[in-house]
């Protein structure tokens, strides 16, 4: 516990010396207030994934050597990702496809370096055809860069997108555990608390962002570990990190489908019409008129927490029975089709 710890410390302190230090580099690092998402006032550094790297570094250096050899393997295949991001950061110049090339490409350097890419999702006729190693590649990259993407898609309020990592990562922790895999639920355990680390700097107060180079960081990390816990436990399917996994996902899934109905909205371009956006407006907003704007941002993630935090609690309680895996995932996509249209039509039927 000790090591966890000292994990959450390393990214704790490298996040406030990013934020003391800010005169040296806000120049490169600060964040516009100005833009179609942006629900803060003032600039802010948002280099925060650089905390998080330290972190890992700090984890991997710490941990015994079978623990050592995962978050090898993982830092390593997480660069092209996390490079790639933190150059938007600085340079706020890289297009959104270089990003999601890098991200892809990420899993494909996983891939390199262990050996392992997905075929275990759960659906026979899929993992039929992943048994080709060429596909099993090809789809392992979708994965991961779909999933990397995600994360930075619900990285819209203080301690949203780290929380809900945290949260996601402890799940799967939880489930390694259980399972035996003692090394690879310490590697995830490590994971989370540098996503803690990060958050309690982030959060209420925003002194600090993660960036797409932290999100995308964060987002590779999920989506890995995603991978390896069906890969190294046959007894799982890939049905138990998909619930795991659900709110982010399904919040690209129906980010693209809404952006494809509204005429002249390319599904790649940004709005605020989130699910958190939402809930920040309809609840946040209505119910606390009186805090200020930056309590307003902080208190919006608590209640979207509880968006990760019930999928993967179901997947924790169902972990091998995958038909009642079958039935949350199905629930977790009817309950936030019915959440979004209440908050955004004013009525339960989302259809």
């Amino acid at each position: 516990m000790h090591l966890l710890f000292i994990v959450f410390l390393v990214t704790l302190c490298t996040g406030c010396v990013i934020i003391i230090t800010l005169r040296w580099h806000g120049h490169y690092s600060l964040d516009s207030a100005h833009g179609v998402q942006k629900h803060h006032k003032h600039p802010t550094p948002r280099i925060g994934g650089i905390a998080i790297a330290c972190g890992l570094l700090a984890a991997w250096v710490g941990t015994a050597p079978e623990v050592s050899n995962l978050l090898a393997a993982v830092l390593l295949a997480s660069m092209p990702a996390f490079v790639f991001g933190l150059a938007e950061d600085i340079t706020k110049k890289i297009g959104v496809l270089a990003r999601l090339l890098a991200t892809m490409f990420s899993g494909v350097l996983a891939w390199l370096l262990t050996g392992i890419a997905m075929q275990n999702t759960g659906f026979y006729p899929l993992d039929a055809v992943l048994q080709y190693t060429p596909i099993a590649v090809a789809f392992t990259a979708f994965a991961v860069g779909g999933v990397a993407n995600s994360v930075n898609i619900i990285d819209g309020f203080n301690g949203l997108a780290s929380g809900s990592v945290a949260i996601m990562l402890a799940a799967m922790a939880w489930i390694a555990w259980h399972l035996g895999d003692a090394d690879l639920a310490m590697a995830c355990l490590l994971m989370a608390a540098c996503a803690v680390g990060f958050c309690a700097v982030n959060w209420p107060l925003g002194k600090l962002f993660l960036g797409d180079g932290g999100a995308y960081l964060l987002g590779f990390l999920l989506a890995w570990i995603a991978i390896l816990l069906p890969m190294r436990n046959p007894q799982v399917s890939g049905w138990t990190t998909m619930l795991v996994v659900a709110y982010p996902v399904l919040e690209v899934v129906f980010s693209v489908l809404r952006r494809r109905r509204r005429e002249g909205h390319h599904p790649g371009q940004p709005d605020k019409v989130h699910l958190h956006h939402l809930i920040h407006r309809r609840i946040i907003c209505q119910k606390f008129p009186h805090l200020s704007g930056r309590l307003k941002n902080g208190f919006t993630a608590p209640v979207c927490w509880f968006c990760a935090a019930l999928p993967a609690s179901w997947a924790l309680v169902f972990a091998q029975n995958k038909p009642m895996l079958v039935v949350g995932l199905l629930a977790a996509t009817l309950g936030y089709a019915m959440l979004y249209s209440k908050l955004a039509y004013f009525k339960w039927k989302p259809w």
